[in-house]
């Protein structure tokens, strides 16, 4: 009897056991995966950040595990998408101006804005051309180099690039010449990629650009004081999400700064962190 009790105990135990719900660790009460707290920023980029922001965002996310996602276009594209309401947390433009613009449109925050980065024009030509040097000064013929071919470079109008290489032409008494050769693109990594191609004989983008195409060489530099000073600032849309300045914070950070010098930009500003 005394048996059949204890055999009779342990069947309800066992039982009870089965139909109890698993045990929940109390920590794991109010945790949340990973995952659920990460956020995905959109910038809108100046087109001649591409490489060198792609590895700045790379670094971002794989510290804070935010994502950024980048559009990259002309300055003047991406300030007009923002003033029709294109969703972006970030804008950097490739010159104050388009900066300028989208304050005045109310796109951006202009709290948050900084004039980050840096930058320098260069000509180019593909790289098997028999143009090797060119002392870029007053008074060079642009024209006389090019021959029957085609210079191009961002449409003179509104893209940065462009808007810099006209101002040194015209400085350097080369523009009045070369102007019904020249080819505009719709951004500067196009113009890029018309010289690359072979599809015009020289090209004027920045030295970031031409650094990063095998197709190409840099021939000559055009003089700092020839053209307004190449800046790009960054600065928070109007809607920007929640956390974005934490990403902003990234990009003024050392490692950022150690990323940009890498690809060619200069750093305009001290780290502050």
């Amino acid at each position: 009897m005394e048996r059949m009790m204890r055999l009779l105990s342990r069947i309800v135990l066992a039982a009870a056991l089965v139909s109890a719900p698993l045990a929940t660790p109390a920590f794991a009460k109010d945790a949340k995966p990973a995952a659920a707290s990460a956020k995905t920023f959109i910038a809108f980029a100046a087109a001649s950040m591409k490489n060198a922001l792609d590895a700045v965002d790379a670094a971002y996310a794989a510290k804070s595990g935010n994502k950024i996602t980048a559009s990259y276009a002309a300055s003047s594209a991406l300030a007009k998408q923002l003033e029709q309401g294109a969703p972006a947390d970030v804008f950097i433009s490739a010159d104050t101006a388009w900066m300028d613009y989208a304050i005045k449109n109310k796109s951006v925050n202009p709290a948050t804005r900084i004039d980050l980065l840096g930058n320098s024009i260069v000509l180019i030509a593909p790289k098997d051309s028999k143009i090797d040097h060119v002392d870029i000064k007053q008074g060079f013929d642009l024209a006389k180099l090019a021959g029957d071919g085609k210079v191009t470079t961002g449409d003179i109008k509104a893209v940065p690039v462009g808007k810099y290489a006209k101002a040194a032409l015209e400085k350097l008494g080369a523009w009045k010449a070369v102007e019904p050769k020249m080819a505009m693109a719709e951004n500067v990594r196009a113009a890029l990629a018309l010289v690359s191609r072979g599809e015009a004989v020289l090209g004027i983008v920045y030295s970031t650009d031409a650094k990063v195409d095998p197709g190409v060489k840099i021939v000559g530099t055009f003089p700092a004081d020839s053209h307004p000073p190449i800046i790009y600032p960054v600065a928070a849309t109007a809607n920007a999400k929640d956390g974005t300045a934490d990403y902003l914070s990234f990009l003024k950070s050392s490692a950022a700064k150690a990323t940009f010098e890498k690809y060619g930009f200069s750093y305009l500003i001290k780290p502050t962190s």
